[in-house]
């Protein structure tokens, strides 16, 4: 069972699996860094220390960004959106954010310029 507050708790919209798209944004820059899934307990373990904590569908496990790549995400907002189902993270984030190595995740395929 997770800690998160009950009232924040009834404001999101999960997909079936129970999850909810969280977009890490760079603070003062407002750069899109990356997406990732987040569970009740991924937001409660983001609130609670202040590091971006995701859920891993494929691992089915909680992952702390930059716990074995030590590029680190230091959170400073969490913020939800009109419609409860994303979340945004405000975030100081400490080398690449993508898995790639890329600074972010939106850099590779531009569609339209």
């Amino acid at each position: 069972m997770s800690g998160l507050d009950p009232a924040i708790a009834a404001r999101l919209k999960r997909n079936a699996e129970g999850l909810v798209p969280a977009i890490a944004q760079q603070r003062g820059t407002g750069e899109v860094l990356m997406m990732a899934w987040m569970d009740d307990e991924a937001l409660h373990r983001t609130l609670t220390t202040r590091r971006g904590t995701y859920y891993s569908r494929s691992r089915r496990q909680y992952w702390v960004k930059g716990e074995t790549s030590g590029h680190t995400q230091q959170v400073h907002e969490v913020r939800l959106d009109c419609d409860g189902d994303t979340i945004l993270l405000v975030v100081d984030q400490e080398g690449a954010a993508c898995h790639t190595g890329d600074r972010t995740c939106f850099d590779a395929d531009v569609l339209l310029d």
